[in-house]
């Protein structure tokens, strides 16, 4: 999918400057001058932060083939610039998720938003490989998946990620963090789910609310038009939260539970060696699966892709030959905000020996000290 360089300035309301074609065409969004790809079809935005400022890469970008910019602020070597498009709007990352959540509404597909503390990530990533239409056996039916790039889930990477979906696509599974109050509701509009999860609730990112009442409410503004929510009622708070919420009460709730009533109730995982056993009950019938993975955090991940995938209508019989092939998921290069204006760069790892099929934790920690 493409539009022209006039689509969007229409699209944003912005005002073109330059020598540059209005009927170039744009297909990919670029953020890094470093990192560029079909240059010729790309449309950069330079984004400013509170230490650095996109428009210092400009002519980086122009010397690598960009021609097509989003900018606040026009430079002032302008003419040097050739057959180069200039758009002009006010904020570039209001711009950018604008856009990006235009786009969003030409899709009429089911979208599956997760947020939550820990393991949204991973999560995406098993329903990813549980669901996409590249298994070899039936019974389920397969989809053609656009999903979030690795942990692209901040208010930059969700609307890169939305930006993906195309024709092909029939559905999207984009993942949602937040770090501070507000920043939800900018997010909600681009991935606009029509589905929602919740991995879990913990304590990352606490510093930044009043209390975890406060991050609960702000992490469910993601699904105030989804028609279904999929949890676990074990989270009392959470699940407070939810019962006491106008808006929530009205959804579809899926929940999964180990103590109380659910949609899917979860007995006591059976460990033996690498694997785990788990049992639940689903519309009055007894099911299982096994996972090849023993941890605590990985046990409930899978859980939560058992209840999306029941919910979505798959045979358990299919699921369990699909949970079985699960792989481990590289958690390579994630960005975590630090203190003093650092970023720390989260290159831990997770990895299996072909030898013995045991799991092994690694963890490399790198910092960097990045412009804000």
């Amino acid at each position: 999918m493409y539009y022209f360089a006039k689509d969007i300035v229409r699209i944003l309301n912005g005002t073109i400057h330059g020598n540059g074609n209005p009927d170039a065409v744009i297909r990919h969004l670029m953020i890094d001058s470093r990192s560029l790809a079909s240059a010729e079809t790309s449309l950069f935005f330079a984004l400013k932060g509170k230490r650095h400022d996109g428009h210092k890469f400009l002519t980086d970008a122009f010397q690598k083939r960009i021609r097509n910019f989003i900018v606040s602020e026009l430079p002032q070597n302008i003419s040097e610039y050739n057959d180069c498009n200039f758009i002009l709007v006010k904020d570039t990352l209001s711009a950018l998720q604008y856009l990006c959540a235009n786009h969003r509404k030409k899709f009429n597909i089911p979208v599956l938003g997760i947020t939550g503390s820990n393991g949204k990530t991973i999560v995406k990533e098993w329903l990813y490989q549980l669901m996409q239409g590249n298994h070899e056996t039936g019974g389920g039916a397969d989809k053609n998946i656009v999903r979030s790039p690795k942990s692209y889930n901040s208010q930059v990477g969700v609307p890169l990620s939305v930006w993906l979906m195309n024709e092909e696509n029939n559905l999207g599974i984009f993942e949602a963090g937040i770090s501070q109050p507000d920043e939800m509701e900018r997010l909600e509009p681009i991935i606009a789910p029509t589905i929602g999860l919740i991995t879990n609730i913990g304590q990352a990112h606490d510093e930044n609310f009043l209390n975890s009442k406060q991050k609960i409410r702000e992490k469910l503004k993601l699904f105030i038009h989804v028609n279904t929510l999929i949890y676990c009622r074990d989270n009392l708070e959470l699940n407070e939260e939810i019962v006491a919420n106008p808006v929530m009460r009205k959804l579809n709730l899926f929940t999964w539970s180990r103590k109380s009533k659910a949609n899917l109730q979860i007995g006591q995982p059976v460990k033996d060696g690498s694997e785990t056993e788990l049992q639940g009950i689903f519309n009055n019938e007894f099911i299982r699966i096994k996972i090849h993975f023993i941890d605590d955090a990985s046990i409930e991940n899978a859980i939560h892709c058992w209840a999306v995938m029941l919910f979505l209508g798959y045979p358990n019989k299919t699921i369990v030959e699909r949970m079985l092939r699960l792989s481990p998921v590289a958690m390579r290069l994630e960005l975590k905000e630090g203190i003093n204006n650092c970023s720390i760069i989260n290159d831990s790892y997770k990895f299996v020996s072909v030898a013995s099929s045991t799991l092994v934790d690694g963890i490399v920690w790198l910092f960097f000290i990045l412009s804000q």
